[in-house]
């Protein structure tokens, strides 16, 4: 396994000129030995260029990439040891499924006994042993990909395994399966593993860290509670969660936040810096108050959508909307009323020029 030092930056067309020529933003991240990462943003933000700059498909238009400290930066994928998992499964449909995994084995010459250990290791991890001995072109698209991940897989002395979007052609109901395999399989093998998805579920039920990316600039690096409780930056609050985070515009004075007409008590030891600002809070959060309670809004209830395990509220104040979820409070909310709302507390979030305020 290796530490990946990335400082570059990386741009499609010659002599960029601004933010927008970039495909990749200069940025500075490491990715440490044995690390479990995603790489998460919408299509076009940049993920799958950095992965292809990290595993040498792609030369950097500046900068370096270091593994283990070593400059890397002209070397073939074949030089840094890397596997990569793409979106469509890379096999060889006249192989078995034994076959397939010893592949990457036998062309490093490893001894017979030592692959046959191996793809049994891999075969059983990803729940194949019974179809070793199949060829790969009678099985279905989910079982195809999983040899593609076991090919990543199998061998042990790889720098790093990368994976671009690789469940994109896995059924639903199977991919909570394999993301639950892979994060078995990374707690077994201590590989480093680093996953490109635009699925926030995958991304945060897999990563112990996750680069979360838009136009070409990686965001904020974190864990999965970090950045739900914390988002360094509205993006992230709005990308991460279902609903995402919920933000109030409104204004800041010596010792109260002003939201349109209505004045929020700022708490005794909470200062902020005065001017336009904008309250986060998450949905999960938000919750249905006393009447003129400190911290809360009075807000009309345009909608109450009954999901099963809980009801999302959406309501207004002077134009401005904002989602709660909430279960048993759900009974004190009725559409075309008044509901005051806890928009103000523990969990806020305070952001400046979309920035997260200390």
């Amino acid at each position: 396994m290796a530490r990946i030092d990335l400082d570059l930056a990386h741009a499609y067309k010659a002599n960029p000129q601004q933010d927008s020529d970039y495909a990749l933003l200069p940025l500075k991240m490491r990715f440490e030995d044995g690390g479990a990462y995603a790489l998460l943003g919408p299509s076009g933000c940049g993920k799958t260029t950095m992965l292809n700059v990290m595993s040498g498909l792609l030369t950097p238009s500046q900068g370096t990439v270091l593994f283990d400290g070593r400059d890397v930066t002209q070397d073939s994928p074949q030089a840094r040891n890397i596997a990569q998992v793409f979106q469509f499964p890379v096999i060889y449909d006249t192989m078995t499924v034994a076959e397939n995994l010893a592949f990457p084995l036998r062309n490093r010459q490893w001894a017979v006994d030592k692959i046959k250990q191996r793809v049994g290791q891999i075969a059983e991890m990803l729940e194949m042993s019974g179809q070793l001995n199949q060829r790969a072109a009678g099985l279905s698209a989910d079982a195809k990909q999983k040899i593609s991940l076991g090919r990543g897989l199998v061998r042990p002395d790889v720098s790093a395994v990368l994976f671009d979007e690789p469940l994109t052609v896995i059924d639903p109901h199977l991919k909570w399966q394999l993301r639950r395999k892979l994060k078995q399989i990374h707690h077994e093998l201590k590989l480093t593993l680093i996953y490109v998805t635009h699925d926030q579920v995958e991304a945060l039920t897999f990563a112990e860290q996750v680069v979360v990316m838009t136009r070409g600039r990686a965001v904020q690096v974190g864990s999965p509670a970090d950045l739900f409780e914390r988002p360094s930056h509205t993006f992230v609050g709005n990308f991460i969660g279902s609903p995402g985070m919920n933000f109030i515009r409104a204004q800041v004075t010596n010792d109260a936040v002003q939201v349109d007409s209505h004045a929020l008590s700022l708490p005794a030891a909470m200062t902020l810096p005065t001017g336009d600002i904008k309250l986060g809070i998450r949905p999960e959060y938000v919750t249905v108050a006393q009447t003129q309670t400190p911290g809360s809004l009075p807000m009309m209830v345009v909608q109450v959508q009954d999901v099963g395990t809980h009801f999302i509220v959406t309501a207004e104040h002077e134009g401005q909307r904002v989602k709660a979820r909430l279960s048993a409070d759900a009974a004190a909310v009725q559409v075309g009323r008044v509901a005051w709302l806890q928009v103000l507390g523990a969990h806020t979030c305070f952001y400046k020029n979309e920035e997260i305020v200390a």
